[in-house]
């Protein structure tokens, strides 16, 4: 008897615990096929050289802060179809994905021009002259993939709301070596086309990514259990507070998550004033944490599905639970990395130095001493990265944008500084700072969430920040 009632007790957070895993996996395995996919360009941009893959990045620095805006506001569609979902607003559904649709069309003509300007932005920051024409032949080909690259987040966010990531993945997988193929044609002008560089590398993104938006958006239109909805019947038609609703929940998302890149980026600046060899140690150590970042944004995501589907079905103690099982799923998954940065960082580094090389030895060494830092930077910003997603699933997302702010820059990028220089820890004071803010996301953030679960009552409405 008293087996049984254990049994029965533990069998709601098991049954979370295995539905989040079943979302979270594929998800990951998504985002890991999205960074081989820019791995590849990397690659591929470096056969022409190192002024061209300076001018490469040049571009996709001033790309990449308009994207992950509009992605993360994207990511309020998440939360809106879980909610419609639970509560079985089938409708609802449809008219979400319409106002995602209208929310990537308006944004899209501004993003092209911004883009179009790309060398005389370069130019007015102060950037070499040359770098910034040939960024601009990237951001030429780059740019007309832009609202495909958005339009294929929706759809992801939308089947991953069913609790069905998996066809994204795929496709994305499938996409790694024909984005190789692709670039290998049009930078390089084999199988008979021209030779475009930069600029083939770009529309090889462009033509990559709009081939993979067809194909999902093929594949939800021809699904049964998708087919009902009519995605894009009256595509046309108006729905202004769907519309507001998406900014309101989305554009402060869309905001943390430029603050998150700005913080990376600021990082780096700040290492890069301390001298070569430490932002070469830094540059591996970032990309290792970058990788196994894409384990608890899956669970992140996953969060935001399984907390909305249980708010709309007005299941308060369900939302609550399936936040609390994602934040301690998103806290065990990194300790494996963490226990590998911490005892192999030297094995870790010889993936990008060479170990026999003493030119490179002092570069080593600040790879291994971030790596340390990194292995409880790894359960500070997945912390943070799960809760926030929990929190979105109730869509509340302004309050956690404020707290990510300061969190991130008067905290985090303050404390990196006063480590850094006027204490003398150098790059490990950089770290370390980036550390400290991540922490006090995490924690201000739980508590954000204690506070958010503590008032819902028995048929909780959404919750906004």
């Amino acid at each position: 008897m008293v087996a049984q009632a254990a049994s029965t007790i533990r069998s709601p957070f098991a049954t979370e615990v295995r539905a989040t895993l079943a979302l979270a996996v594929p998800i990951a395995a998504t985002q890991l096929a999205q960074m081989a996919l820019q791995t590849t360009d990397v690659i591929m941009t470096g056969q022409l050289g190192p002024h061209a893959l300076a001018a490469a990045q040049l571009g996709h620095n001033l790309y990449f802060p308009v994207f992950i805006t509009v992605l993360g506001t994207l990511f309020a569609t998440s939360a809106m179809f879980a909610q419609e979902l639970g509560a079985r607003r089938y409708k609802g559904v449809r008219r979400t994905f319409r106002q995602g649709f209208w929310l990537i069309v308006l944004v899209t003509v501004p993003a092209w021009i911004y883009f179009s300007q790309a060398e005389a932005i370069l130019l007015a920051i102060g950037q070499d002259p040359d770098l910034a024409a040939l960024a601009q032949t990237y951001c030429d080909g780059v740019m007309w993939g832009f609202p495909f690259m958005a339009a294929f987040a929706l759809l992801r966010n939308f089947i991953a709301a069913h609790g069905r990531p998996r066809p994204a993945m795929w496709l994305l997988a499938f996409g790694i070596p024909v984005n190789a193929v692709v670039d290998y044609a049009l930078m390089f002008g084999h199988f008979g086309l021209p030779r475009l560089e930069l600029y083939g590398l770009g529309l090889a993104t462009t033509l990559v990514q709009a081939a993979m938006f067809f194909l999902l958006l093929a594949y939800i239109q021809r699904d049964r259990r998708y087919r009902r909805y009519m995605l894009l019947a009256r595509f046309w038609r108006s729905d202004w507070p769907r519309f507001r609703e998406m900014w309101s929940v989305g554009f402060p998302i869309g905001l943390t998550k430029l603050a998150e890149a700005g913080l990376f980026a600021a990082t780096g600046f700040l290492i890069g004033l301390l001298g070569v060899h430490e932002l070469a140690g830094h540059a591996v150590a970032l990309q290792f944490a970058a990788i196994a970042f894409m384990i608890p944004f899956g669970v992140a995501q996953a969060a935001t599905v399984r907390v909305g589907l249980a708010v709309g079905r007005l299941d308060s103690d369900g939302a609550v639970l399936a936040g609390r099982v994602a934040m301690l799923v998103g806290v065990v998954v990194m300790i494996p990395s963490a226990l590998i940065y911490v005892l192999f960082g030297e094995t870790l580094a010889s993936v990008f130095l060479d170990l026999g090389d003493p030119g490179e030895a002092a570069a080593v060494a600040h790879a291994v001493t971030y790596l340390a830092i990194a292995g409880l930077f790894q359960f500070a910003d997945g912390g943070q990265a799960v809760t926030a997603g929990a929190l979105r699933g109730f869509k509340d997302t302004r309050v956690p944008m404020v707290i990510a702010l300061i969190g991130y820059w008067p905290i985090g990028v303050g404390a990196a500084v006063l480590f850094a220089f006027p204490m003398g820890y150098g790059g490990a004071g950089v770290w370390s700072g980036l550390l400290l803010g991540l922490f006090v996301v995490w924690a201000a953030l739980a508590v954000r969430f204690r506070h958010v679960a503590g008032r819902l009552s028995p048929a909780p409405a959404a919750v906004s920040g």
